[in-house]
């Protein structure tokens, strides 16, 4: 925008319009504070109740620049040129509104109207999470290429700024424009998804939401670890949902040599079977097993084996099964060792 251009439109403008613009946009946030202050009264329905309201004043007070102004000069003066476009005010509104009301849509898409078919089809949160990530993109990009072409951009005038972000990924942005593009491969090709489960660094966490730059990673201490997407495609990393959910998990403990071992085998076997019955993420197919390690210098090894339909109760079915071991051992007089 040059000077001579910027001072034509401020010559254009009128300023009686300000106070108008003043007085609307004012008294459109006070009828947004009563709305709301009256929806509070109404808490279950309070949050859709918002939403609208929130809808009517952005938009109402678009629409009435638009209608209220649409014949005054300075709507539809130049305040700069994008190539042989010139771009006003009024312009700029109509490709707000269009952005807007696209982001909007994405909402209702994806919060209201994929849901009743994911239900139906059984997806799941991953499959049901991609599927939302394409929709709101492709709505989005649609919804900006319609916007230019409305206000007289010809697309092909942006090849330019192409050239130059392509310049930009050539100095600095190589690490932004990879985990972009690795974003879109694993939302894709899907090596990890939302809900799985998976080991980084010796970090247990699950897989919270997988955005344009970086994967947020929820451990199981309730943090949050922020993953570039490029790690994924070049690092190593342990998904324990991948393609079988299923985990086999092993706990390990030492008995006094001399113990009777079938008589460990069969408690333990009993402890697995218990808790299945308060745990049903334990599984009987495959069946527990009892492996006997071998002997060490004043000890017998043993590990108890269990799979386990859900990762993400690890931690407390092996809490379980401590504390069951640990009582049938103290009842029935049996000693642990120290290895």
């Amino acid at each position: 925008m040059d000077i001579q251009t910027l001072k034509n439109w401020l010559h254009a403008f009128n300023y009686m319009s300000l106070i108008i613009i003043a007085a609307v946009v004012i008294g459109m946030s006070i009828l947004r504070w009563i709305l709301l202050s009256i929806l509070k009264k109404l808490p279950k329905r309070h949050a859709a109740l918002r939403s609208i309201v929130n809808w009517f004043t952005f938009y109402g007070t678009l629409i009435f620049l638009l209608l209220y102004f649409s014949k005054a000069k300075w709507m539809f003066a130049k305040i700069f040129k994008f190539g042989k476009v010139d771009i006003t005010l009024f312009l700029i509104i109509v490709a707000v509104l269009i952005i807007s009301l696209a982001s909007r849509f994405s909402k209702i898409s994806t919060n209201v109207l994929l849901p009743g078919i994911y239900n139906r089809y059984h997806l799941d949160k991953g499959t049901r999470y991609t599927f939302d990530r394409v929709v709101h993109y492709s709505i989005m990009i649609i919804a900006i290429i319609v916007s230019l072409t409305t206000v007289g951009i010809n697309l092909s005038a942006l090849t330019m700024f192409a050239s130059i972000i392509s310049v930009g990924i050539g100095f600095g942005l190589q690490n932004i424009a990879s985990n972009f593009i690795s974003g879109v491969i694993i939302l894709f090709e899907r090596p990890i998804k939302v809900g799985d489960r998976v080991l980084i660094d010796d970090i247990i966490g699950d897989v919270e939401k997988i955005n344009m730059r970086a994967t947020i990673i929820k451990t199981v201490n309730n943090e949050h670890i922020i993953v570039p997407n490029s790690y994924f495609l070049g690092e190593k990393v342990v998904n324990r949902s991948f393609s079988d959910p299923r985990l086999r998990i092993s706990i390990p403990f030492t008995v006094d040599i001399g113990t009777d071992a079938e008589k460990v085998k069969e408690l333990l076997m009993e402890i697995a079977r218990e808790e299945s019955l308060v745990s049903p993420a334990v599984l009987l197919d495959p069946e527990p097993f009892v492996n006997f390690v071998g002997f060490g210098a004043t000890n017998l090894q043993f590990e108890l084996s269990i799979m386990i339909a859900d990762p993400n109760q690890l931690a407390s079915i092996k809490s379980n099964i401590n504390f069951r071991i640990n009582k049938q051992f103290y009842e029935n007089k049996l000693e642990m060792a120290s290895k």
